[in-house]
């Protein structure tokens, strides 16, 4: 089943579970001002709402995922923070489902701390990321310093951050940092198939492992299993965990009920 919605510059569309939000600017090569900020924070609050939406995908219209903040907006005033969840609503936000950025064309700047706040990437093989800040007397305050050298080589993101270079998709993704390189112009539909995988499965160890994986780095190795107990033991004693067993040893599909 497929269901769409439309807000003045962001769209989202719902396809089996799976919520793509679209930054829909092109003209603008999706830059986000405010009124962008504020969409994506409430289309982000829609996936987070909902049990029946497994996984989202964000990604921009026009064959660009977005050129990062929206200057001409910014230098009237109008700012794309959103309080609490930091650049277009996603930086800083706490998201537990899983996300996916689908890129096509330039993520840079904020695009490229857009593209680094989801879970994972896939890209097409012309995608250009690149945290340029510097060159313009600033710095990449909502991830691009935090999260860039935890995703590639320490030395390489600060080749980057540092040079102010782009980084062709090719090579991000011989770092790691992209999931999987596609064609130009089939980022999005791969991004839906790696999430298609990921909603098959149950939900309540999906968000589980998603929760522990993205907390490990704040513990010690003993504090990290303890942590990891917390979350971990509810779903192993849960009815989806006993659905599973049962599942596999009857040969057929599981029905997750997310208890």
């Amino acid at each position: 089943m497929t269901t769409t919605a439309n807000a003045p510059t962001v769209r989202t569309q719902e396809i089996d579970g799976i919520f793509v939000i679209t930054i829909d600017r092109p003209a603008a090569r999706n830059a986000v001002d405010g009124a962008t900020a504020r969409a994506l924070a409430a289309a982000l609050d829609q996936l987070e709402a909902r049990d029946d939406l497994r996984v989202g995908i964000l990604t921009g219209a026009g064959g660009v995922f977005s050129a990062g903040m929206d200057l001409k907006a910014f230098a009237a005033g109008d700012k794309p923070i959103v309080s609490g969840r930091g650049f277009a609503g996603i930086t800083r936000a706490r998201i537990s489902t899983p996300l996916i950025a689908a890129v096509e064309g330039y993520a840079l700047g904020g695009g490229t701390e857009m593209a680094l706040a989801c879970d994972m990437i896939v890209a097409a093989r012309d995608a250009t990321f690149g945290q340029t800040e510097v060159r313009y007397g600033i710095v990449p305050p909502e991830g691009g310093m935090v999260r860039l050298p935890e995703r590639i080589p320490h030395n390489i993101a600060l080749e980057l951050l540092l040079t102010g270079e782009t980084l062709p998709a090719e090579r991000a993704e011989r770092f790691g940092l992209v999931n999987e390189l596609t064609e130009p112009g089939h980022a999005l539909q791969r991004a839906l198939e790696l999430a298609s995988s990921i909603a098959l499965n149950a939900p309540l160890a999906v968000a589980a492992v998603k929760r522990v994986v993205n907390e490990r780095r704040a513990f010690s190795d003993e504090d990290a299993f303890a942590e990891q107990d917390l979350i971990a033991d509810p779903v192993l004693a849960s009815h989806d965990a006993q659905e599973g067993a049962h599942a596999f040893a009857e040969r057929r599909q599981p029905h997750w009920e997310g208890r």
